[in-house]
């Protein structure tokens, strides 16, 4: 079954490549989507496909890439959309 995720993530993640290794990230772990920086520093992502990827998904959020420092990731269900591959935007 394939579900939906919206997430939120907080702290140092723009400047340090966060886009980009969520975005590989994402894609190894079969999930569809984007990710893409907030005006006010966050990083906002949308993810589908199975709750044991989103899960592995999240539990990556929270670490990111080596030079970001993740203070808060708030994930909320969210409605399927068909996306294609998972992108940055």
């Amino acid at each position: 079954m394939v579900v939906c995720r919206h997430f939120k993530v907080s702290g140092r993640v723009q400047a340090v490549g966060f886009r980009a290794s969520a975005c590989y990230e994402a894609r190894r772990l079969g999930l569809t989507g984007w990710v893409r920086n907030l005006p006010d520093g966050d990083v906002e992502a949308f993810a589908c496909g199975s709750a044991e990827g989103l899960e592995a998904f999240e539990r990556w959020l929270w670490r990111g890439p080596r030079s970001a420092r993740v203070t808060a990731v708030v994930a909320t269900e969210a409605p399927f959309e068909r996306l294609g591959e998972f992108d940055v935007r």
